[in-house]
């Protein structure tokens, strides 16, 4: 029998483009997201996100295995300290996000919490006539929540806001815990954490009157979001530069609102769909303002001029004992201007 050689895994990681992983965990995030809408009619927001978090937590810790309590036991104390705050960030994020959604349209959500870290992204810049694209989010955003009609939901915006600046910790903190721990292992801690977090306000509800429905249900949204997002982006962050990792993160306010469309048949207005088209552009415009070509993880650019060897040659999932994680760089647009929800 003739016995062909496995592929390394490094092989393996790189066959599907990181704009396409992008992609993939942008489409299956806000499918979760809107899916987890409709389990609110059974559950508080809350509980549903609790559930969610608490999935995707064992799932990650048993497929870490002992690597990851062997990365745990090798990390120093300011890694772990990142990864409690990511968790946190993670946590809050969805909740924020879960208590918006139940209130405003999804398209609308992730816009407001994309206005933040645009905002973030735009002050790193040194050109003082790329605020136009902070002025375009406004008022695509403007457009989305429609304030002049009666109807509007100041609690929901309050919450879409709320999410908007754990969105920037989530997304500063993603890039050096996955440079340290690798995809696997970091997004299993943070996970982790961020379960424990919001157990205060979403188990109790569920330990008073267990539904197995729900239960079932809400591992289904799991694996569409947090746990395929979220791996995906982190795998994906270590392949690219910062501008292009923007620029793709700019299309989620458009992916929300298609999947809301189709999923739960939110329909926008003509005026919300030109505020989505506003947002979006101010997106791509912030992230093309970073015009130097560095890589969206902290210390990458180091590892291409040969001072360092790369996070990601060993397994994904797994950083090598005793290497130390990379010291962070400055962020700039690019690296900020990311992901909402």
């Amino acid at each position: 029998m003739i016995r062909f050689p496995a592929p390394s895994p490094r092989r393996v990681r790189f066959l599907v483009p990181a704009p396409l992983m992008l992609l993939i965990g942008m489409f299956t995030l806000h499918a979760g997201s809107a899916l987890a809408v409709t389990a609110f009619a059974q559950a508080s927001p809350a509980t549903v996100t609790w559930l969610r978090l608490s999935w995707a937590a064992i799932l990650l810790l048993a497929l870490g295995g002992r690597s990851l309590w062997r990365s745990v036991r090798a990390a120093t104390w300011r890694e772990l300290g990142a990864v409690v705050i990511l968790g946190t960030a993670s946590a809050g994020m969805m909740l924020f996000y879960s208590e918006a959604t139940a209130r405003i349209e999804l398209g609308t959500a992730t816009s407001i919490e994309f206005l933040g870290t645009l905002v973030v992204a735009v002050a790193a810049m040194r050109r003082r006539w790329e605020l136009v694209w902070v002025l375009a989010a406004v008022a695509g955003v403007l457009c989305l929540t429609r304030p002049w009609q009666s109807e509007l939901d100041l609690v929901g915006i309050a919450f879409a806001l709320a999410g908007a600046i754990c969105v920037v910790g989530y997304i500063v903190l993603t890039q050096r815990v996955g440079a340290g721990f690798g995809a696997v292992h970091g997004l299993a801690l943070t996970m982790t954490v961020g379960a424990l977090v919001s157990a205060p306000l979403g188990a109790p509800a569920m330990i008073a009157a267990p539904d197995p429905d729900l239960i079932l249900f809400t591992l289904l949204i799991a694996l569409l979001f947090p746990m395929v997002p979220f791996l995906l982006e982190m795998v994906a962050l270590q392949r690219m530069s910062r501008t292009a990792y923007g620029t793709f993160s700019s299309l989620e306010p458009a992916v929300a609102l298609v999947m809301g469309l189709v999923v739960i048949g939110q329909t926008p207005v003509a005026v919300q769909v030109a505020g989505m088209a506003l947002v979006v552009i101010a997106g791509v415009g912030a992230s093309r303002g970073d015009r130097v070509r560095r890589s969206a993880v902290p210390g990458r650019d180091r590892v291409r001029d040969g001072a360092a060897e790369p996070s990601g040659t060993g397994s994904p999932g797994e950083r090598p004992a005793g290497r130390a994680a990379p010291e962070p760089v400055p962020e700039t647009a690019g690296a900020v201007v990311g992901r909402a929800a």
